[in-house]
């Protein structure tokens, strides 16, 4: 079944899934992705002058992943037009609107436009599959900003969730010396079954000072200036977790670590990929709509 989606805003991975959909056959009018040139060549893309012209003609809406970066204005990066977060709510008219890691304040602002909100961020099927991409794009920064291989280096990773276990795996691949870290009981039991060494998030200090590479998963701060002081100088820390991140930033400046805050690695090292996990997920919440 053909359906025509409003594609508002967005990076390469949303430039990527309007391609896979409009080869599928459904109808995308875009707004807000004029830079995108490969887009304008295919076929059912059709570029619109308004947001309300591509909302009206849809029966579906998506925005970018993430929404908003200062909660004002959507992410556009294909786009010269700053585009508002109220004039988008606005332009949508009561229909669904699915978009990635929207904050409360967005909600607030959808119910009094009586605007449907689906956070494609939210679903576990996608998250997973994010993971593998995020694994495999921190593996490319810890080969490229080391001066040693990965085989036999050891490697710390904070927090046992969806990203530390993949990564844990495609690491103990590449034959590194795994220790994973975790707080729950449940988690450290999980690191063990899976024949990793295991530490306790706690007891971190100077055991910290053995790692040559500290991978960071965990959305709190974890390696606070007191723990950091234990870290040698040639170890690679490298930060996945979203802002404010786990990693004490002023103490990294002021002891001159090696330090890599890399944030939403699937839109950057696997666009293609990734934006075939979304569609995937899309469907997914389409069906159940």
């Amino acid at each position: 079944m053909s359906i025509n989606f409003a594609i508002i805003g967005g990076d390469l991975r949303i430039i990527n899934l309007a391609k896979i959909l409009a080869e599928e056959g459904h109808k995308i009018y875009t707004y807000g992705l004029e830079k995108a040139e490969e887009l304008k060549k295919m076929q059912n893309i059709i570029f619109c002058k308004k947001i309300s012209q591509a909302a009206q003609k849809a029966d579906i809406v998506i925005g970018p992943i993430p929404f908003s970066s200062n909660g004002k204005a959507i992410n556009s990066p294909f786009s010269e037009r700053t585009i508002e977060v109220q004039e988008l709510i606005h332009n949508i008219n009561a229909k669904i609107l699915i978009a990635g890691s929207v904050t409360q304040e967005v909600y607030e602002v959808a119910n009094n436009e009586h605007v449907v909100i689906m956070d494609i961020m939210k679903r576990e099927e996608l998250a997973i599959l994010n993971a593998i991409s995020t694994a495999e794009g921190t593996i490319e920064i810890a080969i490229s900003n080391t001066n040693r291989i990965i085989h036999g280096s050891h490697v710390l990773i904070l927090g046992f969730g969806r990203i530390g276990k993949v990564l844990a795996r495609k690491m103990e691949g590449l034959s590194a010396q795994i220790t994973c870290a975790a707080r729950k009981d449940e988690d450290l039991a999980w690191i063990k079954a899976c024949g990793y060494k295991d530490t306790n998030i706690n007891n971190l200090g100077e055991n910290l000072s053995q790692y040559d590479i500290i991978i960071n998963t965990v959305p709190h701060l974890i390696l606070t200036s007191e723990r950091l002081q234990h870290v040698k100088q040639e170890c690679l820390l490298i930060d996945l977790a979203s802002k404010p991140g786990g990693i004490d930033k002023k103490t990294v400046e002021d002891r001159n670590l090696r330090f890599i805050w890399a944030l939403a690695l699937p839109g950057k090292v696997a666009p293609v990929t990734t934006a075939e996990f979304i569609k995937d997920t899309l469907y997914n919440m389409l069906k159940e709509v």
